[in-house]
């Protein structure tokens, strides 16, 4: 279950597949029309109209490279338009939604912060699970601890960091320590899953308790290993637009193309599981 010296060879394969995903949606788009044939796209009614103006959309920290990706695609399949992404805990994204600050769409990295926001009542519509992702340990390179488990780190001396259990991948991380009846007191508690990994790139760590899909955007500046209880802890990605999004039709748009199989095929190459 660790993953080793090919490592490096599986990163330069996964990174030629997130290429390979933004070329065929880039193809797709540019050749097809998304509201013909089998499966399309919830974005066929909205590619039909130009659209114009600037949307925010705040993410989970976990969707950083995937959203931005995905956003550079919108903004070339429409000229004149601009996204501009919030990344970070979804819990503090929710509560700057609940306090006011301006937005157009949440994705967050669990049903249970995504609640925060419907509940208040700040939400367009329903919220739609678009994809969901799964734990990983991610160790420093080579993984000179041995690390091969998560019962391991409990080990005496191994510096662990956790993210937050107020956020998605704390309250995940602690549901798989519950599966295996285990017990961790990490160094910190980081606020975002982002900053738990860069613990361990910097080496100010040996090891964190991350999404799978944070590991293999790392490359080789970290080293993951799987473990079973990770089964245990998956997380629903729900996104929505927002009941005071000040460019709803665009907003919309962004959402259908993040739901689409275009916008899945690229979510799916980062190591995202489908919904």
């Amino acid at each position: 279950m660790i993953r080793s010296a090919r490592r490096t060879r599986r990163t330069v394969q996964l990174a030629g597949a997130g290429v390979a995903a933004l070329l065929a949606l880039s193809a797709c788009s540019s050749s097809s029309d998304p509201s013909t044939g089998s499966g399309a796209s919830p974005a066929a009614g909205s590619s039909s109209s130009k659209l114009s103006g600037n949307i925010t959309v705040f993410a989970a920290a976990s969707l950083k490279e995937s959203f931005t990706a995905l956003g550079k695609e919108f903004e070339r399949q429409h000229p004149g338009t601009g996204v501009t992404f919030s990344f970070g805990g979804s819990d503090s994204l929710a509560a700057g939604i609940t306090g006011g600050a301006p937005a157009d769409v949440f994705a967050a990295a669990s049903p249970k912060t995504m609640a925060i926001v419907t509940g208040r009542k700040d939400a367009a519509g329903p919220p739609a699970t678009f994809v969901r992702n799964q734990l990983e340990i991610a160790t420093l390179p080579g993984n000179p601890h041995k690390v091969s488990s998560l019962k391991d780190l409990t080990r005496s001396g191994l510096k662990v960091v956790l993210c937050d259990r107020t956020v998605p991948c704390g309250a995940a991380a602690q549901k798989a320590l519950a599966a295996g009846g285990l017990k961790l007191t990490p160094v910190s508690y980081e606020q975002d899953v982002k900053s738990a990994l860069t613990k361990v790139e910097l080496k100010e760590a040996d090891a964190a308790v991350v999404y799978r899909t944070d590991v293999r955007a790392a490359g080789d500046t970290v080293e993951g290993v799987e473990f079973p209880e990770s089964a245990k802890a998956v997380n629903d990605y729900p996104i929505a637009l927002l009941k005071n999004a000040q460019n709803a039709t665009t907003a919309k748009a962004f959402i259908d193309l993040v739901r689409s199989p275009e916008g899945q095929k690229v979510l799916t190459a980062a190591g995202f599981l489908k919904p």
